[in-house]
């Protein structure tokens, strides 16, 4: 399983629609080679349909493949739908992979069945599939509801908390700025690793 995040870093509002047509692009992609992807958590944007961040868990014998392809900056060339007139037509955004060399052992987690809660018809509430872990050291909880097996979920609920941990670590180190806060302000403008155009953010080859 692998970590993914999409982020429109400070980009405007067309960076965030590019987050959202990114993300389908990717599910799209996705699933024609096999591969599971679940959104972990998102931030959505000021405007309706469009994201600030989210972060996706990819799973799949081509999930390798799928991170190796996307993680790097992405050019979208279309005119802004928002701004008539205005001159500028390429926006840039990011996507960047997690890797945890040292995935939280189960010893220092503990976790909690729970039925699943919210849309999924009937199923959903006869089965405890969804997981509450709890990090006992640093009290870091979160709730993963999104696989059917409690074991798939226990699976993405240790690599969230390890993210998670991650964070925390590099936020106490203030001489050195976290990973992730530098993937958001910090998006090269060049070089993108893939390009897309127009409304329907078709790749371009």
């Amino acid at each position: 399983m692998i970590l993914l995040q999409i982020s429109s870093a400070q980009g405007p509002d067309e960076c965030a629609l590019a987050v959202a047509l990114a993300l389908k692009q990717l599910q799209k992609e996705a699933a024609a080679l096999g591969v599971k992807v679940t959104v972990a958590e998102q931030e959505p944007a000021r405007r309706a349909g469009t994201l600030r961040s989210v972060l996706l868990s990819l799973d799949g014998d081509a999930a390798e493949h799928i991170s190796n392809t996307w993680c790097g900056t992405l050019q979208w060339t279309c005119e802004s739908p928002w701004r008539g007139g205005n001159g500028r037509k390429n926006w840039f955004i990011g996507v960047a992979r997690y890797c945890f060399e040292d995935v939280v052992i189960e010893g220092e987690i503990k976790f909690e069945s729970l039925k699943s809660s919210g849309p999924g018809g009937q199923h959903v509430n006869k089965t405890e599939s969804a997981i509450r872990a709890t990090h006992l050291a640093s009290g870091i909880v979160v709730k993963v509801q999104t696989e059917r097996s409690q074991h798939a979920n226990k699976r993405l609920a240790k690599l969230l908390i390890a993210h998670k941990l991650e964070q925390q670590q590099q936020n106490m180190q203030s001489e050195i700025k976290a990973q992730r806060r530098m993937f958001h302000h910090q998006i090269t403008r060049g070089n993108p690793v893939r390009m897309f155009k127009g409304p329907d953010f078709t790749p371009v080859k």
